[in-house]
């Protein structure tokens, strides 16, 4: 029986937290007693309480984030309920700020604020010890990195044979944009580079060839992005994915050199853009140089084989749907891999706020906590955005219309697609669950209607794409010269491979 138990709710199987495995490497005296169980959010609060309970601890600490504080505020008073002598501490970013108005903070026994790698140790220690701290809220000390134990040595076999494996270089952030939570940070700090490629060298030998770096800023210190992506070169396999957070508008002659060094397949920058508008950003504190920022993601696409993950959000404070539209349009010509069109979220204990009496800033009281308006884009047309953000995820981002995006968005991308969002809308009143087969129908019927294309023009590139997706069968408009064709394409492969397995035989024999 070990009395310790760290948890939280993952948004997938395939996470797994980088802070539970924090705070097990540093629970000094304590870490034999000390054990991680994982859950996803989609388990059930009453099952998850019943493994919990089954090893019957003393403390349990949990993790809570904006994906699952619904889920793990139920888990809480299950655990209450059933087993009111135990010790529920809480963490994470969604308990760290505005604790009155939440539920979950008045059922649990202790909130630990901040960074807890170091606070929540010291607390188990005095809860064990019988000296039960009188305070609930407990703010977490910073602490200076070289006095951690780093934590990969925390990563299970099965966490490495199956998980994605998170991994952080650095700390902090020297931005103040004030959507995101890292600009409550005063600086950015690094972990000592030879200890922290030490540990990545462990987690390689034993096995790891996935990496995801969560620094928010890691081309910062050049020298030390150049060093990390040389270490990875002198590693590297057909089997090798680095995943970067980068910096659009830094990206010196030295780091691009390097960068383009490595295969299609091996490097993921995700870069966030957020606004193109330039009163936008400095409304919310937002430093970028936005010509900078577009000819480093031209010069990523044109000569580095690294997929760019771009990011935009809608909704901010001044940002008008024509600045959006103009924002959104720009970066499509800059034909990223990927835009994730985000809608602005309130995360507790951000700046954003400040802003919500003069733009009348209007946020759903339950996560996410999404805009849903402001002075300037009304509620209706907010959830046109967010159902524009849901089809381009599922159409542009998807990977399974590539031919026909370049004829749906043609010279003007966010007014067609937004007419195309619109009709889907009208009709299917869907923005999920809807079949892959039934998308391309969809689409053919949209680019005639709202966009004036001509059937025989999107018959062929939907085609192509409808045969590229891996898709059985044949979309609605399929004529017969296409059926024919499919028909006499599968004859000639099933010919070959016949052949091909027929002259394997006759060299054997």
């Amino acid at each position: 029986m070990k009395p310790i138990i760290l948890s939280t709710l993952n948004a997938r199987y395939i996470h797994c937290s980088l802070g539970l495995r924090y705070l097990k490497a540093n629970m000094g005296e304590l870490k034999a007693q000390t054990t991680i169980q994982e859950f996803i959010i989609n388990a059930r609060p009453i099952d998850i309480a019943e493994q919990l309970l089954a090893d019957n601890p003393k403390i349990i600490g949990l993790g809570v984030y904006i994906w699952n504080v619904e889920q793990t505020t139920q888990l809480v008073s299950l655990l209450k309920t059933i087993q009111p002598d135990l010790i529920i501490v809480l963490g994470g970013p969604e308990v760290s700020f505005e604790h009155e108005t939440q539920e979950i903070v008045q059922l649990a026994d202790y909130v630990i604020c901040g960074i807890a790698d170091l606070t929540f140790a010291e607390l188990c220690q005095k809860i064990l010890s019988g000296e039960l701290p009188k305070e609930k809220i407990i703010q977490a000390n910073p602490v200076p990195l070289p006095f951690l134990t780093l934590p990969y040595d925390e990563y299970t076999d099965e966490d490495v044979a199956n998980r994605i494996i998170y991994i952080e270089a650095s700390r902090g952030c020297p931005f103040k944009c004030e959507f995101c939570l890292s600009a409550l940070d005063k600086t950015a700090t690094a972990f000592d580079l030879d200890l922290f490629l030490a540990e990545m060298d462990k987690l390689y030998q034993r096995g790891v060839r996935h990496f995801k770096f969560v620094d928010r800023t890691f081309n910062l210190k050049i020298q030390s992005s150049i060093r990390i992506l040389e270490f990875f070169l002198e590693r590297l396999d057909e089997k090798l994915f680095l995943h970067f957070e980068l910096i659009p508008d830094h990206l010196p002659e030295k780091l691009k050199s390097i960068i383009a060094r490595f295969p299609e397949g091996s490097l993921q920058f995700e870069i966030g853009i957020q606004s193109f508008n330039p009163d936008v950003q400095a409304l919310i504190s937002r430093k970028q140089n936005n010509e900078k920022s577009k000819e480093n993601i031209h010069w990523l696409k044109q000569h580095s084989h690294a997929h760019l993950h771009t990011d935009l959000i809608l909704g901010l404070p001044g940002e008008t749907l024509e600045s959006i539209a103009n924002g959104f349009d720009q970066l499509v010509s800059l034909e990223p891999h990927e835009i994730q069109v985000g809608i602005l979220k309130r995360l507790r204990g951000t700046p954003i706020l400040r802003h919500t009496q003069a733009f009348d800033l209007r946020f759903n009281p339950s996560p996410p906590y999404n805009i849903l308006s402001n002075n300037l884009i009304s509620f209706s047309g907010m959830q046109n955005l967010n159902r524009f953000a849901r089809y381009w995820d599922m159409i542009a981002n998807s990977g399974r219309f590539t031919q026909s995006k370049l004829l749906l968005l043609a010279d003007d991308p966010f007014q067609r697609f937004m007419s195309v969002t619109n009709w889907l809308h009208e009709h299917t009143g869907q923005t999920h669950k809807i079949a892959l087969a039934r998308l391309f129908d969809l689409l053919y019927q949209a680019m005639q209607e709202c966009l004036g294309l001509q059937s025989e023009e999107i018959k062929q590139t939907l085609w192509l794409d409808y045969q590229n997706s891996g898709l059985k069968g044949y979309p609605s408009f399929a004529d017969h010269k296409m059926i024919e064709q499919r028909n006499k394409s599968r004859k000639q492969n099933k010919s070959s491979a016949l052949n091909r397995q027929a002259r394997h035989l006759k060299d054997e024999s």
